[in-house]
C-alpha cells in the first residue's frame, strides 16, 4: 500500500510532505508533470536543492525541456522508484496534482501505442493552422470522454488525435493494464475561495523572483520545447518575451490559467476511484488531519 497526497494546485501538498518527512522515514515520489523537466524551477515551485538533500525526491529533473515525457514513462519510473524505496525499508510518499499520472499508477496504465513524433508534429502544425476548436470537435465526435479529459490542454489533444488517427480508436478505447501498486489517497479538499489569494500571490512572486529570466534562458538553450512550454506560467512568459502581451497581461493570464487548472482538478478529483480520504483543509490547517490519516494507515514499527 502506497500513500498518495494530492489535491488542487496551491493547496500546500509539497510543504506538507516535507514537514511529514521530519516525522517518518519518507522519500517523496513527485507526481507533477512539469517538475520532471530540468530547468523549470521557479514556475513549478520545485523543491530547493537543500530540501532535496534533506528529503530524497524521485522523478524531479529527469527529462530535458525539449523532450516529450508521457504518462507511461512516468508510471514505469514511479513503479521502479517505489520498489527501490520499499527495499530500503522506507515509505514512498507520492505527492502531486497531475491526476492522469496518479490514475495511471493507481488504476493501471493505458495500453495505447507509443507516441509517434512524426504524426504528432503534423497535428501540431494543424493545430497552429486550424485552431484547437476544430481539432477538439473531431475528438469529441469520436470520444466525448477523451475530449473532456483533454480539458483544453494542447499536448493531450495532439496525443489523443494521434492515437485516434493512427488506430481508428480513441485513447478511451484502450483498456488499462492492471496496476502494480495499491494506493491510499489523501485528497486535500479546501473551499475554492481559500486558494484564490494563494494563487494570486504565488503568481506575482514567481514573476518577480526569476521566472522571466528562467524562461528566457530556457528559450536560448532549447529553442523548441513543444511539451515543456505548454506548462502554465511558461507559455504566458513566452508571449510576454515575444512582445505579444504586457507584463501585467501575462501575469493575469498566468493567474487565470492556474485558476482554470484548479477548477479542472476539483472536477477530476471529486469522484476519485479507489481508497480515498478527503480532507477539507489546505496548507497549515491540513497538518493535523494529514498526520492522523498517515499514522492510522501507515503505522511505524
Amino acid at each position: 500500500m502506497v500513500p498518495v497526497l494530492t489535491g488542487p494546485s496551491a493547496s500546500g501538498k509539497s510543504s506538507l510532505a516535507l514537514r511529514l518527512a521530519q516525522h517518518a522515514p519518507i522519500e517523496i515520489v513527485s507526481a507533477d508533470a512539469t517538475m520532471v523537466y530540468q530547468g523549470l524551477d521557479v514556475g513549478t515551485d520545485k523543491p530547493s536543492a537543500a530540501e532535496r538533500t534533506r528529503v530524497p525526491h524521485h522523478l524531479v529533473d529527469v527529462a530535458r525541456p525539449d523532450e516529450a515525457y508521457d504518462v507511461v514513462r512516468w508510471v514505469e519510473a514511479a513503479e521502479r522508484a517505489i520498489a527501490e524505496v520499499c527495499a530500503r525499508g522506507r515509505i514512498p510518499l507520492v505527492v502531486g496534482g497531475t491526476v492522469y499520472y496518479l490514475r495511471g499508477l493507481c488504476e493501471g496504465l493505458p495500453t495505447t501505442p507509443p507516441p509517434d513524433e512524426a504524426v504528432q508534429q503534423a497535428i501540431r502544425a494543424e493545430l497552429e493552422d486550424r485552431g484547437a476548436q476544430a481539432l477538439l470537435a473531431e475528438l469529441t465526435t469520436a470520444s466525448p470522454a477523451d475530449a473532456a479529459r483533454v480539458a483544453g490542454n494542447p499536448r493531450r489533444l495532439v496525443r489523443a488525435l494521434e492515437v485516434l488517427r493512427r488506430t481508428g480508436r480513441p485513447p478511451a478505447g484502450f483498456p488499462p493494464r492492471p496496476p502494480r501498486v495499491r494506493c491510499a489517497k489523501l485528497v486535500l479538499w479546501p473551499e475554492r475561495a481559500a486558494l484564490k489569494d494563494r494563487v494570486w500571490e504565488r503568481a506575482r512572486w514567481q514573476f518577480e523572483h526569476g521566472l522571466i529570466a528562467e524562461v528566457r534562458a530556457l528559450l536560448e538553450r532549447y529553442p523548441r520545447m513543444p511539451t515543456a512550454l505548454q506548462s502554465i506560467g511558461y507559455k504566458e512568459i513566452v508571449r510576454y518575451l515575444r512582445g505579444e502581451w504586457s507584463y501585467e497581461e501575462a501575469l493575469e493570464a498566468d493567474r487565470r490559467a492556474v485558476w482554470r487548472l484548479i477548477k479542472r482538478q476539483y472536477t477530476w478529483l471529486r469522484r476519485e476511484p479507489g481508497d480515498v480520504t478527503y480532507l477539507p483543509r489546505a496548507g497549515e490547517a491540513a497538518w493535523p488531519g494529514l498526520v492522523f490519516w498517515f499514522r492510522r494507515r501507515f503505522p511505524l514499527s
